[in-house]
């Protein structure tokens, strides 16, 4: 992410430039999907000709045999064309116009495939990031592509979040690439300058999470997120739990200490090895229980946070409106419209939680 050394902030991006996920094709295969292509032009030409033979004439005075057809398709497409055999008639010259013409275009396209992809590649690439940028909404911008990003992404797409949703915004080219391989959209720039942040669709975030390295690089960050997305979501990581009020002040709602919570972890497994594996396996996605947080059903009104652990749920807090009831209230006795349960859950599958009832 930025960085504080300003010879490599010279080297990131001042404006931000978007890169969107596409599919990579190993160089021996599209070589030799160009050749087969090519070749394919050839032969469909050769028994064309071959089959309208007598609508040619060769200068030669000889009937057209399979291997003149062959040559005579071979000069027509690269453009040779010595002229010692010509069609003479309406239908082969109407052949020539409507079928042979194209493939030999086609054949041409091929043979300079990759100096037009070149010329292409950054007129494509704009087309599909103003495409994006028209059809995106509600993102997610992971700022920072670190260990924390990277955790954060894995995190969102095991959640069921959209990779066409989430962005993320790194300093190096390196992390942009791995992002994309990842299949979700990429900027690579300094988070602290505007326009990279204006490329990075932040006007347009729902939620945005600030992953970077240095707590004053997250400040500096979250005021300008901000100011450019009043109505998003800020969580962001601090280092130092000196930090985590300076990141309040600058707009963060939530503030993650990561050495803090480490240490917690680390020290929680020894005093309390059963405690910290549970605490583990909730932070670990994909496996085992998952803390999730969802809308109540139409099945569910009415009933109480008790009801649900027949379902295996067990329910932590209910959020109703601005108010958020957590178990321990047992002021929320049945399930209104428009509450929100926090409930901790298998994560595939439904399993018996009454050794952790309430």
């Amino acid at each position: 992410m930025a960085r504080d050394d300003d010879s490599e902030d010279r080297q990131a991006p001042a404006v931000g430039r978007l890169s969107l996920p596409s599919r990579s094709v190993h160089p021996v295969r599209a070589i030799g999907t160009r050749v087969g292509i090519a070749l394919a032009c050839v032969l469909l030409t050769t028994l064309v000709v071959y089959l309208e033979r007598d609508g040619y004439r060769d200068a030669a005075g000889d009937e057209m045999s399979l291997w003149d057809a062959a040559y005579y398709a071979t000069v027509t497409l690269s453009t040779t064309g010595y002229g010692d055999i010509v069609p003479i008639t309406e239908l082969a010259r109407i052949t020539n116009i409507f079928v042979i013409t194209p493939l030999r275009f086609i054949f041409l396209i091929v043979l300079v495939g990759t100096t037009i992809e070149v010329l292409t590649r950054r007129t494509r690439d704009e087309w599909r990031s103003r495409h994006w940028r028209k059809k995106v909404s509600d993102l997610t911008v992971v700022i920072g592509y670190g260990v924390k990003g990277r955790s954060a992404v894995r995190a969102l797409l095991d959640s069921g979040e959209s990779r066409d949703r989430i962005v993320v915004v790194a300093y190096d080219e390196d992390s942009t690439r791995e992002a994309n391989e990842l299949g979700v959209a990429a900027v690579q720039g300094d988070a602290r300058r505007e326009p990279v942040l204006a490329e990075a669709g932040i006007s347009r975030a729902k939620r945005v999470v600030i992953a970077t390295d240095q707590d004053a690089t997250s400040v500096l960050v979250t005021m300008l997120v901000r100011r450019m997305a009043p109505d998003a979501k800020i969580v962001s990581a601090a280092r130092e739990t000196a930090n985590a009020q300076f990141l309040r002040d600058s707009g963060a709602d939530g503030v993650i200490v990561t050495a803090e919570s480490v240490g917690r972890m680390m020290t929680l497994s020894l005093v309390s090895p059963t405690a910290g594996n549970l605490m583990e396996d909730l932070l670990e996605t994909g496996r085992g229980l998952e803390l999730s947080e969802r809308e109540i059903t139409p099945a569910e009104l009415g009933v109480g946070p008790s009801d649900l652990e027949r379902s295996g749920e067990l329910v932590l807090a209910v959020i109703r409106g601005d108010q958020v009831h957590r178990f321990d209230s047992r002021e929320v006795r049945a399930f209104n419209r428009g509450d929100r349960v926090v409930v901790i859950r298998e994560s595939s599958g439904s399993g018996d939680l009454s050794d952790f009832a309430m």
